[in-house]
């Protein structure tokens, strides 16, 4: 697999693989400095949407994929959200994707949350997946973290085969095809 800048962002703007898209690096909103989104050299950075699910022990449940609480966690809508000490949050991206069948795609936190503690877990966007990402931040700090909605979170490196996968997620029936809003795990 091979990384091509350019062809990249002619292919993604042509074919909306990523709407809404953002053709240059933006770093003022409003006339004020904000952490980055839009193409970068390798890939793209997205913004994170102001729809957030906190997770709290207020009702002491228990986190099980296989059987999730919605008491596990608390809905926030709002330009910033506050992650407690040592703990979670999801959240989905504002840009909604489409990826090509010859196309892998990796998402990685962002430099700037990083050295602030907050990591944003490696997510895997497999060939012929479509839907805004959900976004999963952990706070790893002993204090509350913010997080921005409308800036930047996270970066998507492509990657392109030479050839076209033989299964993708859209031919498996992947359990998170066409997700809209901040998705719970599925099993």
């Amino acid at each position: 697999m091979s990384i091509k800048a350019d062809h990249w962002i002619r292919r993604m703007a042509a074919q909306g693989m990523i709407e809404p898209f953002e053709a240059g690096q933006v770093r003022v909103a409003d006339g004020h400095r904000i952490i980055s989104y839009g193409t970068s050299s390798y890939g793209y950075d997205v913004r994170c949407a102001g729809e957030f699910k906190i997770f709290t022990n207020i009702n002491s449940t228990i986190v099980d994929p296989k059987s999730f609480d919605t008491n596990n966690f608390v809905d926030l809508q709002a330009d910033v959200c506050i992650v407690p000490p040592n703990s979670f949050a999801l959240a989905r991206t504002v840009e909604y994707f489409r990826i090509p069948r010859s196309t892998m795609v990796i998402c990685l936190g962002k430099s700037t949350y990083a050295r602030c503690g907050i990591i944003v877990n490696v997510t895997p966007l497999e060939p012929e997946w479509e839907g805004h990402v959900t976004l999963e931040f952990s706070n790893t700090t002993p204090l509350p973290a913010k997080i921005y909605a409308n800036e930047g979170v996270a970066q998507m490196l492509f990657f392109e085969s030479d050839e076209v996968c033989e299964t993708s997620y859209r031919d498996r029936g992947g359990k998170y095809q066409g997700q809209t809003g901040v998705t719970l795990p599925r099993t």
